[in-house]
């Protein structure tokens, strides 16, 4: 593996350690489940001639994160339209969270409410999904192309209020940024799923308007390992890290609007190289 591969691949296990070692243990209010916490945290994910940054110190369910993002930029508001594209991560919340079960706006079985990409497909009546494509299309960076599921004003009509909430782009020359703000990390099991949704949803970008992928910038607030997961998190991040596939997505969708209406997460996304450490089963906490 070269150098600068090795190094950035080794930023998630550096996190694992500052938090195993940092880390104060306290309960969430929501979940009342204990986390090793500390607060800030950046990573870089370097997506230059289609690099999918991606975990190899274990297999990443890549279809699935890709699924999912996918389903927030078509604007997803029930747990059975993620499922219908292979995306099972929204069934608890949807259906198990006890608020959100006697919230008089929940519409019934597997229904989500007014959460991420709801509200940026229909924040205040602007399509920031859309937006963010047509300026990027027009090499219009005006400092503000955001793609925002941050509404607190609609909080109350979600089953849950957004982790990895806003996505801003940036155009350097022929050369397409993102800078991704989460508020709330899970580094067992959501880290690496949000590692590769904003990485695709920069290479994705990049390929229909014709620039160039180059970095990730990932912003991170509230970093914590839930208590159950610490023993076998420390046994993941004893492994070696390999090298990072590359991903290749369909030429044939040639724009957003395609895109939104046909990509099929397992025929038009290939992951080439991708050769990982086997799975780590990680309990979910909705």
């Amino acid at each position: 593996m070269d150098q600068l591969g090795e190094s950035k691949m080794k930023q998630y296990i550096d996190l694992c350690n500052r938090i195993l070692n940092e880390g104060v243990l306290v309960t969430n209010k929501r979940t009342n489940e204990k986390c090793l916490t500390v607060i800030d945290a950046s990573m870089e994910y370097d997506c230059t001639d289609s690099k999918l940054p991606i975990l190899t110190t274990k297999k990443v369910a890549w279809k699935v994160a890709i699924a999912e993002m996918l389903g927030y930029l078509r604007g997803y508001t029930s747990a059975a339209q993620f499922r219908n594209i292979g995306c099972n991560t929204w069934n608890a919340n949807a259906n198990k969270t006890k608020a959100w079960l006697n919230n008089p706006n929940r519409k019934g079985k597997d229904d989500m409410g007014k959460v991420y990409g709801a509200v940026a497909r229909d924040f205040g009546g602007i399509d920031l999904v859309t937006e963010a494509y047509l300026k990027i299309k027009a090499r219009n960076d005006d400092r503000d192309i955001t793609i925002t599921f941050y509404k607190p004003d609609e909080f109350s009509k979600g089953c849950l209020r957004p982790c990895m909430h806003t996505h801003t782009f940036s155009i350097l020359d022929d050369t397409l940024y993102l800078t991704s703000y989460q508020r709330s990390v899970d580094v067992a099991l959501g880290l690496p799923f949000n590692m590769v949704q904003s990485s695709w949803l920069l290479l994705l970008m990049a390929d229909l308007t014709n620039l160039k992928p180059g970095k990730v910038f990932h912003k991170m607030v509230n970093v914590h390992i839930y208590e159950k997961h610490i023993e076998a998190i420390k046994e993941q991040i004893k492994r070696e890290p390999k090298e990072s596939p590359k991903l290749i997505i369909n030429p044939a969708l040639i724009n957003l609007e395609r895109v939104l209406e046909y990509m099929i997460v397992e025929l038009d996304n290939d992951v080439v190289g991708y050769n990982p450490h086997p799975a780590i089963k990680y309990e979910f906490t909705p």
